[in-house]
């Protein structure tokens, strides 16, 4: 994809990751991912993992921002062709 071709809200494939648009830079865009939110929770004694689909993490609104209860990350424009809006089938 081209740098052009995102803008705020838009959906996205990455990798094997489906992300979306939370801000659009110069030459930068941030996204978080939506497929999938792993979480972890910690107590005296032991550390448990677990992973939300999107309609149970977006239920809980883990996409509700910003700020954004999950990580954005910053894809610069050296990835960006990396990207694709149809989700490519490995």
């Amino acid at each position: 994809m081209k740098h052009s071709d995102f803008h705020i809200g838009l959906d996205f494939w990455c990798g094997k990751g489906r992300w979306r648009c939370t801000d659009v830079g110069t030459r930068t865009v941030v996204a978080i991912r939506i497929d999938q939110v792993t979480t972890t929770t910690v107590d005296a004694s032991e550390t448990t993992h677990d992973t939300l689909t999107y309609e149970q993490a977006n239920a809980a609104g883990w996409f509700i921002g910003p700020p954004y209860a999950v990580a954005e990350l910053v894809i610069d424009e050296n990835d960006l062709e990396a990207c694709s809006l149809e989700r490519d089938e490995l």
